[in-house]
Protein backbone atom coordinates (compact mmCIF):
# COMPACT_ATOMS: atom_id res chain seq x y z
CA UNK A 1 0.00 0.00 0.00
CA UNK A 2 1.02 2.74 -0.80
CA UNK A 3 2.82 5.25 1.75
CA UNK A 4 0.40 7.82 3.86
CA UNK A 5 0.77 10.60 6.21
CA UNK A 6 0.49 9.17 9.73
CA UNK A 7 -1.49 10.25 12.75
CA UNK A 8 0.41 11.89 16.06
CA UNK A 9 0.17 11.25 19.49
CA UNK A 10 1.46 12.10 23.27
CA UNK A 11 1.66 10.45 26.30
CA UNK A 12 1.02 12.11 29.23
CA UNK A 13 5.07 13.23 29.76
CA UNK A 14 4.43 14.95 26.42
CA UNK A 15 6.58 12.41 24.23
CA UNK A 16 5.17 12.36 20.58
CA UNK A 17 4.71 9.05 18.59
CA UNK A 18 3.45 8.41 14.91
CA UNK A 19 0.80 5.40 14.41
CA UNK A 20 2.03 3.55 11.62
CA UNK A 21 -1.37 1.74 10.83
CA UNK A 22 -3.30 5.00 11.24
CA UNK A 23 -3.71 7.51 8.75
CA UNK A 24 -3.53 11.28 9.95
CA UNK A 25 -6.88 13.23 9.85
CA UNK A 26 -7.67 16.79 10.08
CA UNK A 27 -10.79 18.33 11.55
CA UNK A 28 -13.43 21.14 9.99
CA UNK A 29 -16.44 21.70 12.04
CA UNK A 30 -16.12 18.59 13.25
CA UNK A 31 -16.25 16.59 9.93
CA UNK A 32 -12.88 14.53 9.75
CA UNK A 33 -10.69 14.14 6.92
CA UNK A 34 -8.58 12.00 5.97
CA UNK A 35 -5.17 14.25 5.10
CA UNK A 36 -3.06 14.08 1.54
CA UNK A 37 0.20 14.68 1.11
CA UNK A 38 -0.98 17.72 -0.59
CA UNK A 39 -2.57 18.85 2.03
CA UNK A 40 0.64 19.35 4.32
CA UNK A 41 3.61 21.26 4.65
CA UNK A 42 6.89 19.96 6.20
CA UNK A 43 7.03 21.55 9.72
CA UNK A 44 8.68 25.44 9.95
CA UNK A 45 11.23 25.24 12.56
CA UNK A 46 9.48 28.03 14.24
CA UNK A 47 6.54 25.95 14.46
CA UNK A 48 5.61 23.77 17.92
CA UNK A 49 3.61 21.07 18.30
CA UNK A 50 1.23 21.32 21.35
CA UNK A 51 -0.55 18.03 23.39
CA UNK A 52 -4.09 18.81 23.60
CA UNK A 53 -5.36 17.83 26.89
CA UNK A 54 -8.65 15.82 27.82
CA UNK A 55 -9.17 14.60 24.30
CA UNK A 56 -8.72 11.91 22.10
CA UNK A 57 -7.06 12.01 18.99
CA UNK A 58 -9.31 11.22 15.66
CA UNK A 59 -7.61 9.94 12.85
CA UNK A 60 -8.75 7.74 9.87
CA UNK A 61 -8.18 4.14 8.36
CA UNK A 62 -5.27 3.26 6.23
CA UNK A 63 -7.23 3.72 3.14
CA UNK A 64 -9.05 6.93 4.67
CA UNK A 65 -12.48 6.10 4.62
CA UNK A 66 -13.38 5.73 8.40
CA UNK A 67 -12.54 7.80 10.90
CA UNK A 68 -10.52 5.89 14.16
CA UNK A 69 -10.80 7.34 17.54
CA UNK A 70 -7.95 6.29 19.68
CA UNK A 71 -8.77 5.80 23.44
CA UNK A 72 -6.03 4.62 24.61
CA UNK A 73 -2.16 4.35 24.36
CA UNK A 74 -2.38 1.73 20.86
CA UNK A 75 1.79 0.51 21.22
CA UNK A 76 0.35 -1.91 24.50
CA UNK A 77 0.13 0.39 27.83
CA UNK A 78 -3.30 1.30 28.31
CA UNK A 79 -2.55 4.41 29.63
CA UNK A 80 -3.85 7.73 27.70
CA UNK A 81 -2.89 9.45 25.11
CA UNK A 82 -3.72 12.86 23.51
CA UNK A 83 -3.87 14.56 20.10
CA UNK A 84 -0.86 16.82 18.99
CA UNK A 85 -1.38 19.64 16.99
CA UNK A 86 1.15 22.08 15.00
CA UNK A 87 1.30 26.12 15.73
CA UNK A 88 1.99 27.66 11.66
CA UNK A 89 4.68 29.23 11.74
CA UNK A 90 3.69 32.91 10.55
CA UNK A 91 3.58 32.94 7.33
CA UNK A 92 1.85 29.98 6.33
CA UNK A 93 -2.00 29.05 6.80
CA UNK A 94 -3.87 26.41 8.37
CA UNK A 95 -6.13 23.98 5.97
CA UNK A 96 -7.31 21.65 8.78
CA UNK A 97 -7.59 21.83 12.22
CA UNK A 98 -6.07 18.76 14.20
CA UNK A 99 -8.75 16.40 14.39
CA UNK A 100 -10.16 15.10 18.20
CA UNK A 101 -12.95 14.49 20.22
CA UNK A 102 -13.65 16.39 23.54
CA UNK A 103 -13.80 14.23 27.06
CA UNK A 104 -16.30 15.96 29.53
CA UNK A 105 -13.11 17.18 31.24
CA UNK A 106 -12.34 19.64 28.39
CA UNK A 107 -12.07 22.62 29.17
CA UNK A 108 -10.83 25.60 26.53
CA UNK A 109 -7.52 25.61 25.43
CA UNK A 110 -5.52 28.31 25.08
CA UNK A 111 -5.46 31.09 22.52
CA UNK A 112 -3.52 29.65 19.28
CA UNK A 113 -4.18 27.96 16.01
CA UNK A 114 -4.03 23.98 16.33
CA UNK A 115 -3.28 22.61 12.98
CA UNK A 116 -3.92 19.06 12.22
CA UNK A 117 0.01 17.67 12.43
CA UNK A 118 1.44 14.41 10.88
CA UNK A 119 4.14 12.46 10.46
CA UNK A 120 5.23 11.31 7.08
CA UNK A 121 8.17 9.53 5.49
CA UNK A 122 10.64 10.59 8.59
CA UNK A 123 9.79 14.03 9.17
CA UNK A 124 6.84 16.10 10.78
CA UNK A 125 4.19 17.65 8.55
CA UNK A 126 1.61 20.72 9.37
CA UNK A 127 -2.05 21.07 7.63
CA UNK A 128 -0.46 24.00 6.05
CA UNK A 129 0.36 26.01 3.01
CA UNK A 130 2.54 29.25 2.74
CA UNK A 131 1.16 32.50 1.81
CA UNK A 132 4.36 34.71 2.51
CA UNK A 133 7.60 34.55 1.73
CA UNK A 134 9.05 37.01 3.66
CA UNK A 135 11.47 36.25 6.77
CA UNK A 136 10.25 39.20 8.51
CA UNK A 137 8.96 36.81 11.95
CA UNK A 138 11.85 33.74 11.72
CA UNK A 139 13.31 33.43 14.80
CA UNK A 140 16.47 32.37 12.92
CA UNK A 141 16.98 35.89 11.70
CA UNK A 142 16.76 37.19 15.53
CA UNK A 143 19.76 37.26 17.44
CA UNK A 144 19.32 37.26 20.99
CA UNK A 145 22.52 38.95 22.01
CA UNK A 146 22.00 41.43 19.25
CA UNK A 147 18.71 42.24 20.59
CA UNK A 148 19.79 42.77 24.42
CA UNK A 149 22.56 44.78 23.22
CA UNK A 150 20.26 47.58 21.63
CA UNK A 151 17.99 47.63 24.80
CA UNK A 152 20.68 48.34 26.23
CA UNK A 153 21.40 51.20 23.73
CA UNK A 154 17.73 52.20 23.29
CA UNK A 155 17.70 52.53 27.21
CA UNK A 156 20.71 55.29 26.91
CA UNK A 157 19.34 56.97 23.61
CA UNK A 158 15.69 57.70 25.03
CA UNK A 159 16.01 57.29 29.27
CA UNK A 160 12.42 58.76 29.58
CA UNK A 161 10.83 56.96 27.06
CA UNK A 162 7.95 55.14 28.17
CA UNK A 163 7.11 53.12 25.08
CA UNK A 164 10.95 52.36 24.63
CA UNK A 165 10.44 50.54 28.11
CA UNK A 166 7.31 48.41 26.97
CA UNK A 167 8.52 47.50 24.23
CA UNK A 168 11.89 45.91 25.85
CA UNK A 169 9.16 44.19 27.75
CA UNK A 170 7.47 42.57 25.14
CA UNK A 171 11.26 41.76 23.49
CA UNK A 172 12.63 40.00 26.53
CA UNK A 173 9.88 38.66 28.82
CA UNK A 174 7.36 37.76 26.20
CA UNK A 175 9.43 37.49 22.65
CA UNK A 176 7.41 39.94 20.82
CA UNK A 177 9.09 39.51 17.19
CA UNK A 178 8.19 42.64 16.42
CA UNK A 179 9.54 44.57 19.20
CA UNK A 180 12.59 42.26 18.99
CA UNK A 181 12.51 43.69 15.09
CA UNK A 182 12.55 46.88 16.74
CA UNK A 183 15.51 46.85 18.61
CA UNK A 184 17.11 44.68 15.24
CA UNK A 185 16.33 47.57 13.71
CA UNK A 186 14.28 46.32 11.00
CA UNK A 187 11.20 45.48 8.84
CA UNK A 188 8.18 47.31 11.06
CA UNK A 189 8.14 48.76 14.24
CA UNK A 190 5.09 48.39 16.43
CA UNK A 191 4.10 51.51 18.26
CA UNK A 192 1.49 50.43 20.78
CA UNK A 193 -0.38 53.27 22.24
CA UNK A 194 -4.49 52.46 23.48
CA UNK A 195 -5.02 50.71 26.77
CA UNK A 196 -8.81 50.69 25.72
CA UNK A 197 -11.04 48.94 23.42
CA UNK A 198 -14.56 49.07 22.11
CA UNK A 199 -14.49 45.52 20.83
CA UNK A 200 -14.95 42.46 23.43
CA UNK A 201 -13.64 40.04 20.61
CA UNK A 202 -14.05 36.48 22.53
CA UNK A 203 -10.26 35.92 20.85
CA UNK A 204 -8.62 38.68 22.45
CA UNK A 205 -4.96 38.09 23.80
CA UNK A 206 -4.90 40.41 26.53
CA UNK A 207 -8.26 40.83 27.95
CA UNK A 208 -10.57 38.03 28.67
CA UNK A 209 -13.47 39.12 30.96
CA UNK A 210 -14.17 36.22 33.72
CA UNK A 211 -12.71 32.75 33.12
CA UNK A 212 -12.88 32.43 29.42
CA UNK A 213 -9.62 31.48 28.63
CA UNK A 214 -6.40 32.76 29.72
CA UNK A 215 -4.94 35.73 28.09
CA UNK A 216 -1.13 35.52 26.58
CA UNK A 217 0.15 39.18 27.17
CA UNK A 218 -0.74 42.10 29.09
CA UNK A 219 -1.95 45.00 27.93
CA UNK A 220 -0.48 48.27 27.76
CA UNK A 221 -1.56 50.25 30.84
CA UNK A 222 -0.78 54.07 29.91
CA UNK A 223 -1.25 56.05 26.76
CA UNK A 224 2.08 57.09 25.63
CA UNK A 225 2.47 60.95 24.79
CA UNK A 226 2.98 61.95 21.33
CA UNK A 227 6.20 63.00 21.44
CA UNK A 228 7.41 59.67 22.95
CA UNK A 229 5.73 57.73 19.96
CA UNK A 230 7.35 59.82 17.30
CA UNK A 231 10.39 59.30 18.92
CA UNK A 232 9.96 55.58 18.56
CA UNK A 233 9.08 56.05 15.03
CA UNK A 234 11.25 58.32 13.84
CA UNK A 235 14.16 56.70 15.53
CA UNK A 236 12.73 52.74 13.57
CA UNK A 237 11.94 54.87 9.70
CA UNK A 238 15.47 56.61 10.14
CA UNK A 239 17.01 52.78 10.88
CA UNK A 240 15.68 50.58 9.28
CA UNK A 241 15.75 49.71 5.44
CA UNK A 242 12.28 49.98 3.57
CA UNK A 243 10.55 50.32 7.34
CA UNK A 244 6.42 50.41 8.46
CA UNK A 245 5.95 51.48 11.93
CA UNK A 246 2.35 50.51 12.90
CA UNK A 247 -0.20 51.29 15.46
CA UNK A 248 -2.31 48.32 16.71
CA UNK A 249 -0.32 45.48 18.58
CA UNK A 250 -1.14 42.41 19.78
CA UNK A 251 -0.15 44.18 22.94
CA UNK A 252 -2.97 46.88 23.17
CA UNK A 253 -6.40 47.63 22.70
CA UNK A 254 -8.00 49.38 19.84
CA UNK A 255 -5.60 52.16 18.70
CA UNK A 256 -8.39 54.67 17.52
CA UNK A 257 -9.54 55.17 21.12
CA UNK A 258 -6.24 57.11 21.37
CA UNK A 259 -7.32 58.94 18.17
CA UNK A 260 -6.28 62.72 19.42
CA UNK A 261 -2.98 61.79 20.97
CA UNK A 262 -2.44 59.40 17.16
CA UNK A 263 -2.95 62.10 15.15
CA UNK A 264 -0.48 64.49 16.80
CA UNK A 265 1.86 61.71 17.26
CA UNK A 266 1.91 61.08 13.22
CA UNK A 267 1.91 64.60 12.60
CA UNK A 268 5.03 64.96 14.59
CA UNK A 269 6.63 62.33 12.69
CA UNK A 270 5.80 63.11 9.40
CA UNK A 271 6.92 67.13 10.07
CA UNK A 272 10.39 65.38 10.55
CA UNK A 273 10.08 62.70 7.61
CA UNK A 274 8.81 61.63 5.12
CA UNK A 275 10.26 57.91 4.58
CA UNK A 276 8.73 55.02 5.49
CA UNK A 277 5.00 53.59 6.23
CA UNK A 278 3.09 54.26 8.83
CA UNK A 279 0.33 51.94 9.35
CA UNK A 280 -2.15 50.83 11.48
CA UNK A 281 -3.91 47.88 12.66
CA UNK A 282 -8.13 48.36 13.85
CA UNK A 283 -11.41 47.44 14.07
CA UNK A 284 -11.90 50.70 11.49
CA UNK A 285 -14.51 51.81 14.08
CA UNK A 286 -14.54 55.79 13.88
CA UNK A 287 -13.90 56.74 10.65
CA UNK A 288 -14.01 60.36 11.67
CA UNK A 289 -10.77 59.67 13.38
CA UNK A 290 -9.09 57.78 10.30
CA UNK A 291 -10.23 60.81 8.36
CA UNK A 292 -7.99 62.96 10.34
CA UNK A 293 -5.35 60.50 10.81
CA UNK A 294 -5.52 60.71 6.86
CA UNK A 295 -4.84 63.74 6.69
CA UNK A 296 -1.74 64.07 9.22
CA UNK A 297 -0.06 61.65 7.60
CA UNK A 298 -1.31 58.02 7.74
CA UNK A 299 -0.04 56.14 4.58
CA UNK A 300 -2.19 52.67 5.33
CA UNK A 301 -4.46 50.77 7.43
CA UNK A 302 -5.44 46.73 7.66
CA UNK A 303 -8.40 45.97 9.01
CA UNK A 304 -9.22 42.86 11.40
CA UNK A 305 -12.07 40.34 10.24
CA UNK A 306 -13.05 37.31 11.32
CA UNK A 307 -16.15 37.15 8.25
CA UNK A 308 -16.79 39.86 5.52
CA UNK A 309 -21.11 39.44 6.76
CA UNK A 310 -21.92 40.95 9.53
CA UNK A 311 -23.55 38.52 11.24
CA UNK A 312 -20.52 36.60 12.17
CA UNK A 313 -18.82 39.89 12.47
CA UNK A 314 -20.81 40.47 15.30
CA UNK A 315 -20.47 36.92 16.95
CA UNK A 316 -16.62 37.28 17.49
CA UNK A 317 -16.22 40.80 17.85
CA UNK A 318 -19.02 42.04 20.23
CA UNK A 319 -18.49 45.70 18.95
CA UNK A 320 -19.79 48.43 21.55
CA UNK A 321 -20.68 51.60 20.67
CA UNK A 322 -19.61 51.05 16.48
CA UNK A 323 -21.13 48.81 13.93
CA UNK A 324 -20.00 46.73 11.56
CA UNK A 325 -21.40 49.70 8.72
CA UNK A 326 -18.99 52.09 10.43
CA UNK A 327 -16.01 49.06 9.30
CA UNK A 328 -16.90 49.46 5.63
CA UNK A 329 -17.06 53.29 5.63
CA UNK A 330 -13.91 53.23 6.72
CA UNK A 331 -12.70 50.89 4.53
CA UNK A 332 -14.44 53.06 1.12
CA UNK A 333 -12.81 56.21 2.90
CA UNK A 334 -9.75 54.96 2.99
CA UNK A 335 -9.50 53.97 -0.60
CA UNK A 336 -11.16 57.55 -1.21
CA UNK A 337 -7.98 58.86 0.62
CA UNK A 338 -5.91 56.76 -1.78
CA UNK A 339 -4.66 54.59 1.30
CA UNK A 340 -3.39 50.96 1.10
CA UNK A 341 -5.94 48.98 2.35
CA UNK A 342 -5.08 45.34 3.74
CA UNK A 343 -7.98 42.98 5.69
CA UNK A 344 -6.70 40.99 8.09
CA UNK A 345 -8.69 37.99 7.31
CA UNK A 346 -8.97 35.51 10.66
CA UNK A 347 -8.81 32.28 8.79
CA UNK A 348 -10.76 29.17 10.20
CA UNK A 349 -10.94 26.06 8.55
CA UNK A 350 -14.22 25.39 7.24
CA UNK A 351 -16.13 28.29 7.75
CA UNK A 352 -13.39 30.71 5.69
CA UNK A 353 -13.24 28.15 2.75
CA UNK A 354 -17.01 27.72 2.84
CA UNK A 355 -19.09 28.42 -0.58
CA UNK A 356 -21.35 30.93 1.64
CA UNK A 357 -18.25 33.26 2.88
CA UNK A 358 -16.27 32.63 -0.09
CA UNK A 359 -18.71 34.00 -2.47
CA UNK A 360 -19.01 36.96 0.08
CA UNK A 361 -15.56 37.65 0.29
CA UNK A 362 -15.68 38.05 -3.44
CA UNK A 363 -18.02 40.12 -3.51
CA UNK A 364 -16.81 42.37 -0.67
CA UNK A 365 -13.03 42.72 -2.79
CA UNK A 366 -14.97 43.73 -5.83
CA UNK A 367 -17.42 46.18 -3.91
CA UNK A 368 -14.41 47.38 -1.71
CA UNK A 369 -11.31 47.38 -4.29
CA UNK A 370 -8.93 46.63 -0.95
CA UNK A 371 -5.13 46.31 -2.35
CA UNK A 372 -4.58 43.01 0.03
CA UNK A 373 -6.01 40.20 2.26
CA UNK A 374 -3.54 39.28 4.77
CA UNK A 375 -4.46 35.34 5.42
CA UNK A 376 -3.74 35.37 9.20
CA UNK A 377 -5.02 31.78 11.17
CA UNK A 378 -7.71 32.60 13.94
CA UNK A 379 -6.58 31.34 17.23
CA UNK A 380 -9.09 29.85 18.94
CA UNK A 381 -9.84 26.40 20.79
CA UNK A 382 -11.21 25.26 17.19
CA UNK A 383 -14.45 22.92 18.38
CA UNK A 384 -15.74 25.89 20.59
CA UNK A 385 -15.25 28.49 17.82
CA UNK A 386 -17.52 26.55 16.26
CA UNK A 387 -20.07 26.33 19.40
CA UNK A 388 -19.75 30.24 20.30
CA UNK A 389 -20.20 31.07 16.47
CA UNK A 390 -22.93 28.99 15.80
CA UNK A 391 -21.62 27.71 12.65
CA UNK A 392 -23.17 25.33 10.24
CA UNK A 393 -21.53 24.18 7.00
CA UNK A 394 -22.07 20.87 5.47
CA UNK A 395 -18.88 19.00 4.46
CA UNK A 396 -19.79 18.97 1.31
CA UNK A 397 -19.86 22.86 1.41
CA UNK A 398 -16.33 23.04 2.74
CA UNK A 399 -14.09 24.33 -0.48
CA UNK A 400 -10.76 24.05 0.83
CA UNK A 401 -8.60 26.67 2.10
CA UNK A 402 -5.80 26.66 -0.11
CA UNK A 403 -8.30 26.37 -3.29
CA UNK A 404 -10.24 29.62 -1.55
CA UNK A 405 -6.82 31.43 -1.46
CA UNK A 406 -5.96 30.68 -5.19
CA UNK A 407 -9.27 31.05 -6.33
CA UNK A 408 -9.67 34.56 -5.08
CA UNK A 409 -6.50 35.84 -6.13
CA UNK A 410 -6.75 34.26 -9.69
CA UNK A 411 -10.15 36.28 -9.54
CA UNK A 412 -8.66 39.64 -8.47
CA UNK A 413 -5.02 39.13 -10.13
CA UNK A 414 -4.19 42.77 -8.58
CA UNK A 415 -5.05 42.12 -4.78
CA UNK A 416 -2.02 41.42 -3.03
CA UNK A 417 -1.82 37.91 -1.02
CA UNK A 418 0.27 38.03 2.05
CA UNK A 419 0.61 37.96 5.88
CA UNK A 420 2.48 40.94 6.45
CA UNK A 421 1.79 44.51 6.79
CA UNK A 422 3.56 45.55 3.00
CA UNK A 423 6.58 48.27 3.42
CA UNK A 424 6.54 51.11 0.63
CA UNK A 425 8.98 49.00 -1.53
CA UNK A 426 6.80 45.97 -1.55
CA UNK A 427 3.79 48.16 -2.25
CA UNK A 428 5.92 49.55 -5.17
CA UNK A 429 6.28 46.27 -6.39
CA UNK A 430 2.53 45.04 -6.05
CA UNK A 431 1.91 48.81 -7.85
CA UNK A 432 4.17 47.46 -10.85
CA UNK A 433 2.36 44.39 -11.06
CA UNK A 434 -1.03 46.00 -11.14
CA UNK A 435 0.05 48.36 -13.94
CA UNK A 436 1.82 45.75 -16.18
CA UNK A 437 -1.43 43.52 -15.87
CA UNK A 438 -3.65 46.26 -16.53
CA UNK A 439 -1.80 46.83 -19.74
CA UNK A 440 -2.27 43.56 -20.70
CA UNK A 441 -5.62 44.36 -20.96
Amino acid sequence: MKEFPKLLIANRNGEIFDVPFIRAAGMKGGEIFPLEVSDLAELHPDSELFMLPDRRPVGCDAGGKEAVRVLSDPFGSGSDCFPVAAFAAPGFSVSHNTAYEETKAAGQLPLFSYAAAAFYKGKFYAASFRVDSERRQELSGMNVDAVEENVRKYREYFPRNRLVRHLESCALKYGCPAAKNFFLERYEGPLPSSPECNARCIGCITHQPGNRCSVTQPRINFVPSPEEIAEVAVSHIKNARDPVVSFGQGCEGEPLMAGETLVKAVALVRKSTSKGVINMNTNASRPDILDRLFEAGLDSIRVSLNSVRKEYYDRYYLPSGYSFGDVMSSIRLAKKNGKFVSVNYLTFPGFTDSRGEFGALRDFVRDTDIDMVQWRNLNYDPAAYWRTMKLKVRSQDMRGMKETVHDIHAEFPCLMKGYFNPSRGRMKRHGDKVKRLEARG
